[in-house]
């Protein structure tokens, strides 16, 4: 989302990027990245820039407003759902079919995707053959963490169970260029469902099922830390999960 107000400041005063880059001392893209992904810019770059604009600097960036430590809320969050059933699967559709570099799923199983949207797997080819990577990690049912899960959340073996319905739903990907598929059995804090730079994080309380925990929609701005500290996590569980092998 740009930032229209510097937009139109700089349009009225005639300064292009070069100069007013000149003039606050960084580079061409800095200001680029100011102006189309209204990134912020540190306190004193940001007072000097509205010095030389003439204009107020809360105007130009409101989010300086309050000292970073005071923060309530990240700049990176979107919204905050109180669980995941109050998401439509349409939301969920959306955000993958607006993926252009990564899809990215970290769950046990949710198998709520394919049997609320049984297209599901078109479109994640459909997202492969346009040059998306699409990395899918479920749960091995027969790894120690998926069945203290099953246990955790009265389900007993239904998770198990569950992880096997999810995979024979992806199981038609195998062998798509551009979609890996792999199974992990490590404790599952979050389930994450990635689109280039937003995410949507759905939590995980004991006891509870997944469907009625929240989720936190994040989206990556640059000013904040959640969204790539979700991103490593995905990663990291990623490099422990082994393929699923053609049958």
């Amino acid at each position: 989302m740009p930032n229209e107000r510097l937009k139109a400041v700089m349009l009225s005063g005639g300064w292009t990027h070069a100069a007013l880059a000149d003039r606050a001392g960084v580079d061409g893209k800095s200001v680029e990245r100011w102006v189309n992904q209204n990134r912020t810019p540190r306190l004193g770059t940001a007072r000097a820039v509205a010095d030389a604009l003439g204009e107020d600097m809360f105007a130009l960036w409101p989010s300086l407003r309050q000292p970073r430590a005071a923060r309530a809320m990240s700049p990176e969050l979107v919204a905050l759902y109180e669980q995941r059933a109050d998401i439509p699967v349409s939301f969920f559709v959306d955000l993958f079919g607006r993926a252009a570099e990564r899809i990215d799923v970290l769950v046990y199983a949710a198998v709520f995707l394919h049997e609320t949207y049984p297209r599901l797997n078109d479109l994640l080819r459909g997202r492969a053959a346009e040059g998306c990577a699409v990395r899918i990690a479920l749960g091995d049912p027969g790894s120690e963490n998926v069945r203290q899960r099953g246990e955790e959340e009265k389900f007993g073996h239904g998770i198990a169970s569950r992880c096997r319905l999810a995979l024979m739903h992806y199981r038609p990907l195998l062998g798509t260029q551009g979609i890996e598929i792999r199974i992990h059995g490590t404790t599952l804090y979050n389930s994450l469902y990635r689109a280039d730079d937003e995410v949507l994080v759905n939590g995980h309380v004991w006891g509870a099922n997944a469907f009625g925990a929240p989720v936190w929609h994040l989206r990556r701005t640059g000013t904040g830390m959640l969204f790539d500290t979700y991103a490593a996590s995905f990663d990291a569980v990623w490099d422990t999960a082994q393929p699923v092998e053609e049958s």
